[in-house]
């Protein structure tokens, strides 16, 4: 049986742990608040992106270039690139490994249907690349804080190295894996094809009139939807590590009340059993002095 010095010590290390994990979750809170304002800003613009994209393509399908744009060239899948997003920190619940898992579970479907398929890693995050540094896979590049403060041209400065390498077929898809925002307790995983682009097939039934060839505005548009994928799933990425993050904490703060408690109460009993004891001692020297 510990001592209740043994015990109070513990109880002490217990409200330590209690007190960080309290503050980690208050961080965690205001961190995915102003990740949360960006997140939902971005998804207007991206859904209006998709829908003048899917209308433009409409107008130039059909017209000479519009299906020569190296963007929407459909390939054999040999050679992969896959983007993984993950964070740059722990305690973050099971948000790193069930995206380190689904890249892995990626790999491993993608060669079973096409065995002699090379894949290739772009690693955002620490959590992903210090993983993957450690086994034997291909990658092309790797970035680490680009989720403290995301930034458009960061980001965009990653989307267009994988549209030149796609481009110049030295892939021949790219597929991103992250997490999806939904709310404070819920994250979607996700893995999107980013390339070859997919054009919405709905498109607008208003004839629009364009002042340029629709073709030229295709191609100007295709890099700036590859980049804002690129930009949105790194901060739908950044919003849901937050949540998970405060929620981990959250729950961790929680365990550490409910252990506080306990070992309150195991305290107490022992406390009371060693005064227990010394009674009966007392009365049992003294009975004995008579």
């Amino acid at each position: 049986m510990p001592s209740l010095i043994d015990i109070r010590r513990r109880i002490r290390s217990v409200k330590n742990t209690q007190q960080i994990t309290k503050a980690m979750k208050m961080v965690s809170a205001a961190k995915l608040r102003r990740a949360q304002d960006r997140t939902l800003a971005s998804r207007p613009y991206a859904s209006m992106l998709r829908k003048v994209l899917g209308n433009v393509a409409a107008a130039a399908a059909g017209n000479e270039g519009a299906d020569e744009n190296p963007l929407l060239a459909r390939r054999e899948e040999k050679r992969v690139l896959l983007v993984l997003i993950t964070g740059d920190k722990g305690l973050a619940g099971a948000f790193n490994t069930n995206l380190i898992k689904a890249a892995q579970r990626f790999v491993t479907e993608k060669s079973g249907a096409a065995p002699g398929l090379s894949v290739h890693f772009e690693l955002i995050g620490r959590k992903g690349r210090d993983f993957f540094r450690k086994r034997q896979v291909t990658i092309s590049g790797d970035y680490v804080g680009l989720a403290a403060k995301v930034k458009y041209d960061e980001v965009a400065a990653i989307a267009r190295k994988a549209m030149e390498m796609f481009s110049n077929q030295e892939i021949d898809a790219v597929y991103i894996v992250y997490n999806e925002f939904k709310s404070v307790a819920t994250q979607k995983l996700t893995v999107s094809r980013v390339l070859p682009a997919e054009l919405p097939e709905e498109a607008s039934t208003v004839d629009y009139i364009y002042e340029e060839p629709p073709a030229e505005m295709l191609a100007e548009l295709l890099p700036r939807y590859v980049e804002m994928e690129f930009y949105r799933a790194l901060l739908e990425s950044t919003a849901a590590e937050h949540a998970a993050r405060m929620t981990a904490m959250d729950a961790a703060t929680s365990n550490a009340a409910e252990m506080i408690e306990k070992l309150t109460l195991y305290m107490n009993r022992v406390r009371q059993a060693s005064i227990t004891k010394e009674i009966i001692e007392v009365v049992s020297g003294a009975a004995a002095a008579e």
